[in-house]
């Protein structure tokens, strides 16, 4: 049967730890604060870094390209 909507990706997260510098921190602290001055909601740092890595990893047009070479599923 061929439906008009794909098989859906995996969805499970993946856990990672990583550590950061204290002027990183500080830095995602205050983007934090920034974020719900200006959306009136506060997002803890830890869901807001999956989105700023996704946002960034989306818009740099050489990893794109750089990822298509690299012939993986993962590459969507």
């Amino acid at each position: 049967m061929d439906l008009k909507l794909a098989r859906l990706p995996e969805r499970t997260p993946v856990k990672i730890a990583i550590s950061v510098s204290p002027d990183l921190a500080a830095a995602l602290a205050d983007y934090a604060a920034i974020y719900e001055k200006t959306y009136g909601h506060s997002e803890p740092v830890a869901e807001l870094i999956p989105a700023m890595l996704s946002t960034f990893l989306e818009s740099d047009r050489a990893f794109a390209k750089a990822r298509k070479g690299l012939g993986t599923d993962r590459a969507g």
